[in-house]
C-alpha cells in the first residue's frame, strides 16, 4: 500500500468514525420529541399542573441535550485530534 491510499484511507476512517459518532444525537432527538409530546399530553389533560410539567420538562430536555453535545464533542475530537 502506498503512502497516498494510507493517508486517504485513515482520512476516510476519521470521517466514518466521527459520523458514527454522532448517531447519539438521534436518542438524543427522539427523547426530546416524546418529552415535549408527553408534557403537552399531560397539559391538555390538566392545566392547572402547566408550571411544574414545564418545569421538569425543559430539565429533562437539557439532561437528554447533554448526550448530544457530548456526541458531538467525540465527533470533533475525532476529527480534529485524532
Amino acid at each position: 500500500m502506498t503512502p497516498e491510499v494510507a493517508e486517504i484511507l485513515v482520512k476516510g476512517l476519521k470521517y466514518l468514525g466521527a459520523g458514527l459518532a454522532m448517531v447519539g444525537t438521534l436518542g438524543a432527538g427522539l427523547g426530546i420529541g416524546i418529552l415535549g409530546s408527553g408534557a403537552v399530553q399531560g397539559i391538555a389533560r390538566n392545566p392547572d399542573t402547566a408550571g411544574a410539567i414545564q418545569i421538569n420538562m425543559i430539565l429533562a430536555i437539557a439532561f437528554a441535550e447533554a448526550v448530544a453535545i457530548y456526541a458531538l464533542m467525540v465527533a470533533l475530537v475525532i476529527l480534529f485530534v485524532g
